[in-house]
């Protein structure tokens, strides 16, 4: 449970299965990758097994997969792994259902990825996650992490309210609250007659933060990967 119940709390409505985190298996299914796989192959050796945390329906697994890397995917949602071993290019891809702060696999990989900017979690969960990360990293890999960039604090609140992404995809942002430590959204995704929402607490890291966690977790920050310091690598300290 989470410590401020309504605020990070992460809630979800829509048709199909609504995950405990309130993704929307449906939705993600039908999600695009928006360049992501590509980041993260480009900051990681040609061939190097990656094991991606949370990798819901496999959007940025199953294209790394198919850029050569063995991949195994991680994930606290079954009907996210059976939608995934469903897709035509998801079918025989190692998995493993389990929440990512307790996962304790007995193997280590050249590379470990936490996208879709779950670090922006409450500080104890994300220190939790930096913990696995850490575990399942080899002493010579590489942590690739996605984060929301600093000044989307600062400018979502502003932005325009409508986009239409790829895949038909309408994204609408029905709030967009300054908090405390972070920030409060409601996104409403359109795709045909279909509607879907999400509604979560993205928590905003300073760079001292970020590398204290890093720290505490045995890593050490690596590289900004984007202009935007969206992406980010750490390396065992």
């Amino acid at each position: 449970m989470d410590e401020n119940p309504g605020v990070d709390e992460q809630v979800g409505t829509g048709p199909g299965v609504i995950t405990n985190d309130g993704c929307a298996v449906e939705f993600y299914t039908l999600l695009p990758a928006f360049g992501e796989p590509e980041i993260v192959d480009a900051a990681v050796p040609a061939g190097a097994s990656i094991l991606e945390l949370g990798c819901g329906t496999g959007r940025i697994l199953r294209p790394l997969a198919a850029l050569g890397h063995p991949v195994t995917g991680v994930d606290d949602s079954p009907d996210m792994l059976a939608r995934l071993a469903s897709l035509a290019d998801g079918a025989g891809l190692p998995t493993v259902c389990s929440p990512i702060q307790s996962l304790r696999l007995d193997r280590a990989f050249d590379a470990v990825l936490l996208a879709s900017t779950m670090i922006n979690s409450r500080p104890d969960r994300r220190r939790e996650f930096l913990a696995t990360v850490r575990h399942h990293l080899r002493a010579d890999g590489v942590a690739v992490f996605q984060q929301h960039p600093p000044d989307w604090f600062e400018t979502v609140e502003h932005a325009e309210p409508a986009r239409d992404d790829p895949g038909g995809i309408r994204r609408i942002i029905r709030v967009a609250r300054p908090e405390p430590s972070g920030m409060y959204v409601e996104v409403e995704y359109r795709v045909g007659d279909d509607v879907w929402t999400h509604a979560w607490t993205a928590r905003r890291i300073g760079e001292r933060e970020l590398a204290d966690d890093l720290a505490a977790a045995s890593l050490r920050f690596g590289d900004w990967l984007t202009g935007d310091h969206a992406w980010f690598t750490a390396r065992p300290a």
